[in-house]
């Protein structure tokens, strides 16, 4: 019988580490987000926020730790 083709993934993610000492300011993960090989946006997750440039946003949305997971939890759980 022969293989089923693969689907081609639609998104990719790409990861950058900067951890100098998890308890100091400045510490944080950027995830490059692509969807058929063209960036969408960058996400950049540290110790007290999330921070989102989307595809061509000049101003970062960045959110505290507590204001994200409210708007999560009113979107996902209500």
């Amino acid at each position: 019988m022969p293989r089923a083709k693969r689907k081609r993934r639609k998104h990719s993610v790409r990861a950058s580490v900067h951890i100098h000492q998890l308890s100091k300011a400045g510490t944080s993960v950027d995830f490059k987000i692509y969807a058929d090989e063209e960036k969408i946006g960058t996400m950049i997750i540290g110790r007290g926020s999330i921070t989102w440039f989307g595809r061509n946003r000049k101003t970062p949305i960045e959110l505290d730790w507590t204001h994200f997971a409210k708007i999560m939890d009113e979107r996902y759980d209500g």
